[in-house]
């Protein structure tokens, strides 16, 4: 690991490969998979364009021989984003969707691979997928709705924290901050984490109490309310929040030897123990000093702002009696020449080079260009050997891995107080926490360890004691326990052998016949219940009775019976569910050698229609062979879409699916009835059911919406109306009176989350509609449902949108799917939906993508055709 590369190569890329690799090892772990980002660029090592690399376990003597043909730890690298060139990590949001497909495939793969292993046939899915940091956080949620696998969270830093800190040092201002950092999106990204995730896993309490509690999906005090709720089998009235789990960072300590020697000279040989030779990289520290032999005050930290080494050399600096008795060593990565660095690391580092030589440090201060990530050891050794002390002066510290690693080889710590530090220093008890604003408060700390002996023995000895509590085995038992505490879940058509007895082919199903069949889905449902395995259960934790659990499920068949569809049943649309429908027809979907999204939020029908009959005909041929097949993505209901349908003169079966409701609900055009045309997919709604509220979030939403009025108007006219005849059970859809006036969809969104009330707000229909879904139902993710349940190759399906659109409309462009812009559709009032969210929408658009194509304004048909050819889909 090249640790310390860049900002984007820290402790995190060092948590998560060793937290891999040590559940890799677990008694009762058979595969984890460690995904991240493919790059095959000249200016990196060519080890990162291999898309597989095995994780090879700790004293694998043993162990290699009892595991299974694909068990073990292994790094998937994914290829998504500019193929030949590494980008930070800012700059990836464009991306993110790619990477979920991506991951999405390998998942799928992989999950047949092991069924065929170890499944006896049966697919094999994750029991679990876990996000680190905001980027992946958000493509968790994703691929957690996508597979309806529970997720989990570890954040590592934070974005509203770094916001707070980065204002409070006034160097930049907010929009100087969002330009540089993309902070509001990854502030999104971690909300919506919050939102998806079962458990999110910290490293400390302060991270807790500090940092979580200024996201809008987390309030301590609620958490605590509805846990109490959950425990006493009290309603919680749809709020849902995630359950915190400290479980401190682990370390390997097999190769640590705590250094014996003392400042005086080197530990003695004998015979039997001959003197090692001193490591290369202790020449290339000591030659900076005039006095080799004194005390070391080491710091190992990138030159990035938010380290605060400038602070730590002016504490030195100014410091006489600590620069009489010690010397510094600044370990700041690696570099050739600080003209070749980032601008802010380089800014740093010559901030610590005029520091020292303002305060003339030479031969005080290391500051050596190179180390190799092995010798860091031998770093921790030296300081020990003179009987120094380990420094984490940073502003905020998440968790301080480096503290860890220093007092397993004997080293005395001061560290900041903002942090984990806190946890790790109340658990070792081998140091000083000091005000990492306070230059004073740091060099009376240092000076202090150093000039006391007694002192600095004794937290040696402390840091050694308990060192052991920071191992990895023991951070891997409780992580294990965590997860065993959620309730399974995963794609629901998947039969359990103590289910429905029947030797049918499994996922993807090869008739419809599970959809259409009513019965065989409840019988799904109770076999679920009963195995702990089925449809996902919208609480907070797992302590729900069997009684309520069997009261859901009556409830369940008396809403599908009475009517799933309000508005659908009452029109006679949907097929009715028997088990005498036909089921030797596969979903024409699996068939099509291309497929078309229609994702155009036109202003009118006509337009819509309009721009259905221009995507058809471009694509003539290959539709009349059935090569080519159409599915309608919209906010629409099914019954509207069944009157645009007819009054279009258009069928059905000419689209092999419907999206609709926002992405709330997926319909297939039926196979044998005129009279009820479509079919619903209900596994769909086992899929995204995961933290919906229910009648509770309704009533909650119902008072929300008589609170918008219209302040100017003597009657305070109200604005917002629940539209029962538009709602289904996972949509509530609201009319807007006056545009113009309704808070936008981000105040939306902060209003559900600060009530712990997890759902998807869409304005759409030129925001005359709100449509409030379940938190992880879109118009995207309704996709990559297809894709897992139907087997749709994703790279072979290509989405029609406007220039702009419903508030969703950001999802739908980017993914391995190719994207074909329509311009001039849409209205241009359709934009002001996206100057209301919370950063500019710029930040998300993939810009100069082989994957997007442009029509001209007001397109032809044979515009269309030519932008499907500039996509490599057809040739001219």
């Amino acid at each position: 690991m090249e640790l310390g590369r860049d900002s984007d190569t820290g402790g995190q890329v060092k948590y998560v490969v060793e937290l891999a690799r040590a559940l890799g090892s677990m008694p009762g772990v058979y595969r984890v998979d460690l995904l991240t980002r493919q790059v095959s660029a000249p200016d990196v090592d060519w080890s990162y364009g291999e898309p597989t690399e095995m994780l090879t376990p700790r004293n694998s003597e043993n162990l290699m021989d009892e595991m299974g043909e694909s068990s073990g730890a292994y790094i998937i690298r994914i290829p998504f984003g500019p193929r030949d060139k590494y980008i930070p990590k800012e700059l990836l949001w464009p991306h993110i969707p790619e990477f979920v497909d991506g991951a999405l495939n390998h998942v799928m793969q992989m999950a047949k691979v092991l069924g065929e292993q170890v499944g006896g046939g049966q697919p094999v899915w994750p029991v679990a997928i876990h996000g680190h940091y905001a980027d992946a956080g958000d493509a968790a949620a994703l691929l957690s709705g996508a597979l309806n696998v529970p997720m989990l969270f570890t954040g590592h830093s934070l974005g509203r924290d770094k916001l707070e800190q980065l204002l409070k040092q006034g160097r930049l201002s907010r929009d100087e901050i969002n330009a540089t950092y993309k902070i509001m999106r990854r502030i999104e990204a971690e909300e919506l984490s919050l939102d998806a995730s079962e458990i999110v896993i910290t490293s400390t309490k302060q991270e807790i109490d500090e940092q979580w509690r200024l996201y809008d999906g987390f309030d301590p005090i609620l958490e605590r309310k509805i846990r109490a709720r959950i425990k006493r089998n009290v309603s919680c009235y749809g709020r849902f929040m995630p359950r915190m789990a400290i479980i401190p960072p682990g370390m390997e300590f097999h190769h640590i030897i705590p250094h014996d020697g003392d400042v005086d000279g080197e530990a003695e040989g004998n015979e039997d123990h001959p003197t090692v030779p001193d490591p290369p990289i202790w020449s290339e520290i000591m030659r900076f000093f005039s006095n080799p032999r004194k005390p070391m005050i080491l710091a190992l930290a990138r030159p990035d702002p938010k380290k605060n080494i400038t602070t730590l050399v002016k504490a030195f600096g100014e410091c006489r009696p600590l620069r009489e008795l010690a010397n510094l060593t600044l370990i700041m990565g690696n570099r050739d020449g600080i003209d070749e660095m980032s601008s802010t690391n380089a800014s740093v580092l010559l901030s610590v080079l005029k520091l020292i030589d303002k305060y003339d440090l030479y031969g005080q201060v290391a500051y050596p260009k190179h180390h190799k990530q092995s010798e860091v050891p031998d770093i921790y050794r030296l300081a020990a050997k003179t009987k120094g002390v380990f420094i984490n002066p940073a502003f905020i510290e998440p968790f301080g891995l480096t503290l860890i690693e220093a007092a397993a080889h004997g080293l005395p710590l001061v560290a900041t107080k903002n942090g984990g530090p806190v946890d790790i220093m109340r658990v070792l008890d081998n140091g000083l926490l000091i005000d990492p604003h306070d230059q004073q408060s740091i060099a009376d700390a240092l000076l202090k360890l150093v000039a006391d002996k007694q002192l600095w023995a004794k937290c040696r000895q402390n840091g050694l004691k308990n060192i052991h509590l920071f191992s990895w085995p023991e951070h891997c038992k409780t992580y294990l326990s965590r997860i065993a505490s959620c309730k399974p879940r995963h794609p629901q058509w998947q039969r359990s052998d103590e289910g429905v007895g029947t030797t049918e082919s499994d996922s993807p199903s090869d008739s419809l016949r599970d959809i259409q069949d009513l019965s065989l889905n409840l019988k799904f449902s109770l076999d679920g219940e009963k195995n702990g395995t089925g449809s996902n259960d919208a609480s907070v934790g797992s302590e729900e009775s069997t009684a309520d659990r069997k009261s859901k499920l009556e409830n369940a068949v008396m809403t599908w019976s009475k009517g799933v569809l309000k508005d659908t049943r009452k029109t006679g649309l949907v097929e009715k569910l028997d088990q005498n429908t036909s089921s030797s027809k596969f979903p024409p979907l699996r068939r099509r050698k291309h497929i078309f999204v229609l994702a155009v939020d036109c202003d009118s029908l006509d337009d819509l229609l309009d721009v259905t009959r221009k995507v058809f005909a471009s694509m003539e041929k290959e539709r009349n062979e059935g090569s080519v097949g159409f599915i309608l993505s919209t906010s629409l209901t099914i019954s509207e879409i069944h009157s645009f349908l007819v009054s279009g003169g258009l069928n059905p079966e000419d689209f092999d699916a419907f999206i609709c409701n926002s992405g709330s609900d997926l319909y297939y055009p039926s196979v044998n009835s005129e009279n009820r045309p479509f079919v619903i997919d209900f596994y769909y709604h086992s899929h995204i059911e995961y933290r919906w509220g229910g009648e509770g979030l309704r009533k909650t939403l119902v008072r929300w919406a008589a609170s918008i009025t219209d302040k100017k108007d003597k009657n305070e006219e109200q604005i917002v109306t629940l539209a029962e005849k538009l709602s289904t059970d996972y949509c509530y859809a609201f009319k807007v009176q006056k545009p113009g006036m309704v808070p936008p969809v981000k105040e939306v969104r902060k209003m559900m989350r600060i009530q712990a009330l997890r759902c998807h707000a869409v304005y759409c229909q030129n925001w005359t509609r709100l449509n409030f879904i379940p938190v992880l139902a879109s118009r995207s993710q309704a996709i990559r449902y297809l894709r897992v349940r139907w087997g749709v190759d994703l790279s072979r399906l290509v989405v029609f949108v406007g220039e702009c659109g419903d508030t969703d409309y950001e999802e739908l462009l980017g993914g391995m799917h190719k994207s074909v812009i329509l311009r001039g559709a849409c209205s241009s009032a359709s934009n002001q939906f996206h100057t209301g969210r919370s950063y500019p929408l710029s930040d998300v658009m993939p810009s100069d993508s082989p994957n997007v194509a442009q029509t001209p304004e007001n397109c032809s048909s044979a515009d269309i055709t030519a932008s499907l050819e500039s996509l490599g889909l057809i040739r001219s």
